[in-house]
């Protein structure tokens, strides 16, 4: 099978040596998205709220480059600096995944890219 690299100027580009989401045969597998603003390569202001709705609209927009959209997300890894913010990141989470919503891992990390609050990665189908 071939793997072909997705990029797209709509999400923040890499900020290390990694693609923003890999195609191979029918699946997607995305780098983790942190909440920068692709135009300024700035996290957004606001507290895990912002966060993962930013993150959310980065993922959005690399499986849009794959030719995919959340509908077609399999599973989700969600990193998140303080444990405590669950809730926050899990309610709009939902707003993102309001029916059959992808398996999910979420784990609490000492830090993030940049200082992020959360991360989101994901597997999706083509």
């Amino acid at each position: 099978m071939n793997k072909q690299i997705i990029h797209t100027d709509k999400a923040p580009k890499a900020i290390g040596p990694y693609s923003q989401a890999v195609r191979v045969g029918d699946f997607i597998y995305t780098a983790g998205q942190v909440a920068l603003d692709p135009s300024t390569m700035e996290l957004v202001a606001g507290g895990v709220e912002e966060q993962t709705r930013q993150v959310l609209a980065n993922l959005t927009q690399v499986l849009a480059a794959a030719g995919a959209d959340l509908s077609k997300v399999v599973k989700t890894t969600v990193f998140l600096q303080d444990m405590g913010d669950f809730a926050k990141m899990n309610a709009i989470y939902a707003e993102a995944f309001t029916e059959n919503p992808p398996a999910r891992s979420t784990v609490a990390v000492a830090g993030l890219p940049k200082g992020a609050l959360v991360e989101i990665e994901c597997v999706a189908l083509a």
